[in-house]
């Protein structure tokens, strides 16, 4: 609903092409339970997008953090990044957000999704108003 006060925090990431059924599987498993093991976890939502976002980014790593630093004249090779899986978990507010990676619960968590992404995402959050 509109003008809902809770936070959501969002993300889109790559899938692993080798991960297995039962990686994904304790994945959804994992990501469905984080409501009951996470204090301040409303509900989440996770699946394929819609439509993929494609990234260009540098493939150097000192190129991206040159790039990130405002730097204008960045010479060297891009590559695509294409972000085909999401999740939103809605969250009672931002200190539930700065408390959530430090519950026992978020390694289990992470220890799944670990399995089915290349590691990087394109992360933001939603304030409500």
């Amino acid at each position: 609903m509109a003008g809902e006060k809770s936070l959501m925090h969002c993300f889109a990431y790559t899938p692993i092409a080798e991960a297995s059924a039962a990686d994904w599987e304790a994945f959804n498993k994992a990501s469905d339970a984080m409501p009951k093991n996470i204090p301040g976890v409303i509900r989440v939502w996770h699946g394929k997008l819609a439509s993929p976002l494609n990234l260009v980014v540098a493939a150097d790593g000192a190129d991206r953090k040159k790039v990130a630093s405002g730097e204008k004249d960045v010479a060297g090779k891009l590559m695509l990044q294409k972000r085909e899986y999401g999740m939103c978990m809605e969250m009672k507010d931002a200190d539930t957000l700065k408390a959530y990676s430090q519950t026992p619960y978020h390694k289990v968590w992470s220890e799944a999704y670990a399995k089915v992404r290349v590691a990087g995402t394109t992360t933001y959050n939603i304030l409500g108003q």
